[in-house]
């Protein structure tokens, strides 16, 4: 029943069993060979890693309920990108890169880019297939939990791809105006995926974009608020006018700007269970409740996955318990369907009694 489930997280329901997520576990080859069985490693054949992967995500495995996914990412700029280099996380160090390229030399030239001069207008029939063709390659792919499709480089993300940190920081610094101007330029230019996927028959959208560092903002927080949200409301309406289930995902610490998200129409959020940074789902779901009695925003729903080498979990609108002790939760969804936000998190084993009983 991993659709159901997860179909029931995402719409504010408790299901029986605490729905699970995850992001990269499947790579890890020797988990999924210890889960499976199935002898797969870093070298072994793509159709024998696609095989394990479909066990190991699946109801004789870890049982994901929530499948996350994005398609547009920086491949979408060709050659105009930054390789900002990638340190080994993959097993077999597969995703290693010392490649260090950045095509602007600059402040100016950062400054000074137009995407849409760059990249040019997209075909919007085009967009529709290659979002609907993801979607269903996703369902067919993992057929038993709740799919997806998404833009990975929404913004800032995008702006990184472009410029690489160094060269994005620079022109921010020397000209944070400019620099705004430029985010709308590039806003505007991814403008038509998000259109596209308002027409595409997905249910489910994932928003990705790194707007904070592990500590916080990267910038002063009145620039995004500026700059980056007005764009994000932009983004979302196509989506919330066909009815679609839109969640969003940041690396960091994003609290500071939970409030500013809700109000563009997210529905839910992805974020650490206990991250290092201090970031912790309770307090989350603590501002989600104020920020409904001070501006009944929508519903919204948080998201997570887990340790590569543990069992994580998709936490909706509660996991164990209907209400969590003060300062770490609210009341169950069926009480308060109205605002509530409950969180798929990337727990580790048992991050659910900790968070209950802190």
């Amino acid at each position: 029943m991993s659709f159901e489930d997860g179909w029931a997280a995402i719409h504010l329901e408790m299901p029986k069993r605490v729905p699970r997520t995850e992001y990269s576990a499947a790579q890890h080859w020797e988990l999924v060979k210890e889960v499976t069985g199935i002898d797969v490693t870093v070298d072994s054949p793509d159709d024998v890693k696609a095989q394990a992967r479909r066990a190991f995500v699946g109801p004789k495995g870890w049982n994901y309920d929530v499948h996350w996914s994005t398609l547009i990412s920086s491949g979408e700029f060709g050659e105009m990108r930054t390789s900002m280099g990638h340190a080994v996380y993959a097993a077999g160090g597969t995703d290693y890169n010392d490649q260090i390229t950045c095509p602007f030399k600059e402040p100016e030239e950062v400054l000074a880019f137009d995407p849409m001069e760059v990249f040019g207008t997209k075909d919007h029939a085009e967009l529709v297939r290659r979002f609907e063709e993801h979607y269903k390659r996703n369902s067919e792919n993992t057929p038993d939990g709740v799919n997806m499709t998404g833009v990975y480089v929404t913004c800032i993300s995008g702006l990184i791809a472009l410029f690489g940190w160094d060269m994005l920081l620079l022109a921010a610094g020397v000209d944070p105006e400019a620099f705004g101007a430029l985010t709308n330029r590039y806003a505007a230019w991814v403008q038509q995926y998000f259109n596209a996927i308002g027409d595409a028959d997905v249910p489910v959208v994932m928003v990705h974009d790194d707007i904070v560092w592990t500590s916080g903002p990267i910038l002063r927080p009145d620039w995004y608020r500026e700059y980056v949200f007005p764009n994000y409301e932009k983004y979302l309406r196509p989506m919330l006018d066909s009815g679609k289930k839109i969640l969003f995902t940041s690396d960091g610490d994003y609290t500071e700007f939970i409030d500013d998200i809700a109000d563009c129409g997210v529905h839910g959020f992805v974020m650490g269970a206990h991250d290092r940074h201090g970031l912790h789902c309770g307090e989350v779901r603590q501002d989600a409740r104020l920020h409904r009695q001070r501006r009944h925003a929508h519903p919204a729903v948080g998201l997570a996955g887990g340790d590569p080498r543990r069992g994580g979990a998709v936490h909706g609108p509660r996991q164990a318990v209907p209400r969590l002790l003060h300062g770490r939760g609210q009341s169950h969804p069926r009480q308060h369907a109205g605002g509530e936000r409950p969180l798929l998190r990337r727990g580790l084993p048992g991050a659910e009694r900790a968070v209950a009983s802190a």
